[in-house]
């Protein structure tokens, strides 16, 4: 039995006991790893730095973009707010064993759909070490055993992360097994190979990378993309928030999927916002790259953009910018470049912002805010396993819900089918009913 195969079974073994456990039980290991992360938060420093040493030389190499150390740095700020992310996951409602339809087919017979965790999660993520600790406190308080496979250049903390979070669940009475790490992107395809014992995969990374995932495997992927995410400048935005609006969704945070790509101005509105913005821009050292117009309006302040920057997700700090006739044309091009992950509108008409909304694409599609809100925790959701750009049973960012399924119960006294089949058959009441199944069971 290979390693991989090995673990996938160990994890679906424990996946059958982790289902079982009460929320308090779940709560109680959650709160116990977020001690044991604080506490431990020296050695996973340490092993963050090994990972640091090794990423620094290959950016001065040119191999790697600046991104990914910003996204691999653990600091002692990050790691306080990875232990308040696990503790606000224990402080979510547990998401299963909810009712969500309950009806009375016959007097004594009552059926009852009831959420449940989806098994077994294959996640495969990017540098992030911090994406780890959420990946694995969803699947907990979600009640799914999960294996995880994260970037090389996190491999030392991961690893770190990995054990601290193994051993304090563990200690905490959550079954063996139930969370699983893999080493190498050999291990990923023989993941893929498991459909037996996985029962959905979740990559993070980039459109290519999710489509070779569901190009080689039989599993179900629910697919967290690149995000390239535009707002749209319409003729009546208050341009002071728009300013404002574009500088947050550009420079708060330039190495995330929810950062600004491109803007798109109407013509009505160019040539007073765009001076305004781009002087903010360029004050904060982002690049813009503008269309014909906009480098016809502005100059040298603006480099001509590629027919590549439209579409392109950057992680840094550049921003394309492109002069448009309408809304619809704006809509055409998002919904055309767009990745389906967060574009925005500045407007004060709620027509055109209710238009546009319905008619973009996207898993989140806002009105007057940063595309930085698009995030599992701003949701309120504790925390994501990713945002998803499919239409699967999860879309934008995935919380706790989208880690659930839900199974049918049917709680009878003794029926059988025969009695409503035939000339005398039984009539069925399909009759709501107001209670949940564990009411029914206690009947």
């Amino acid at each position: 039995m290979s390693n991989v195969l090995a673990k996938a079974q160990d994890a679906k073994n424990a996946s059958v006991k982790l289902a079982t456990l009460t929320t308090e039980q779940k709560n109680m290991a959650l709160n116990a790893i977020a001690d044991a992360v604080w506490r431990n938060r020296l050695p996973i420093m340490h092993a963050n730095k090994k990972d640091l040493t090794e990423t620094e030389r290959l950016l001065s190499k040119g191999e790697i973009k600046e991104a990914v150390i910003q996204r691999l740095k653990l600091d002692t700020a990050k790691i306080t707010d990875i232990v308040e992310m696990i503790r606000s996951v224990a402080g979510l409602d547990d998401p299963i064993g909810k009712t969500q339809y309950a009806v009375e087919l016959d007097d004594g017979l009552e059926l009852y759909r009831v959420s449940s965790p989806i098994g077994v999660v294959g996640v495969v993520f990017e540098s992030r070490p911090d994406a780890l600790p959420q990946i694995a406190s969803l699947c907990l308080k979600s009640g799914n055993a999960v294996l995880m496979k994260g970037g090389s250049e996190a491999k030392y903390s991961n690893e770190a992360l990995f054990k601290i979070i193994k051993d304090a669940s563990e200690d905490a009475d959550v079954p063996e097994g139930w969370i699983q790490l893999l080493e190498s992107r050999d291990d990923v395809a023989r993941l893929l190979e498991l459909n037996n014992h996985v029962n959905l995969i979740i990559p993070r990374g980039s459109n290519r990378f999710v489509e070779y995932i569901m190009s080689h495997t039989k599993i179900p992927v629910l697919g967290h993309s690149e995000g390239v995410c535009h707002i749209y400048i319409d003729r009546d935005a208050d341009v002071d928030k728009a300013v404002e609006v574009c500088l947050d969704s550009k420079i708060q945070y330039p190495s995330v999927c929810n950062a600004l790509d491109a803007i798109l101005v109407h013509k009505d509105i160019a040539g007073v916002f765009l001076p305004r913005m781009v002087g903010k821009y360029s004050e904060a050292g982002v690049e813009v790259r503008g269309c014909s117009r906009t480098v016809a309006l502005l100059g040298d302040a603006v480099k001509r953009a590629s027919k590549s920057d439209w579409g392109y997700e950057y992680l840094d700090y550049k921003v394309a910018v492109k002069v448009v006739d309408s809304y619809d044309e704006a809509i055409n091009h998002i919904n055309g470049y767009g990745s389906h992950h967060t574009d925005a509108i500045m407007t004060e008409d709620t027509e055109t912002a209710m238009t546009f909304m319905k008619s973009v694409d996207s898993a989140s599609v806002f009105w007057n805010a940063s595309t930085r809100f698009s995030d599992g925790y701003r949701y309120g959701l504790g925390a994501e396993v990713g945002i998803s750009t499919g239409k699967i049973h999860a879309r934008g960012p995935t919380g706790l819900e989208g880690l659930t399924i839900y199974k049918y119960y049917l709680v009878g006294s003794g029926q059988i089918v025969a009695s409503y089949v035939g000339e005398n058959a039984k009539k069925f009441t399909h009759k709501k009913l107001d209670k949940g199944w564990l009411e029914g069971i206690k009947r």
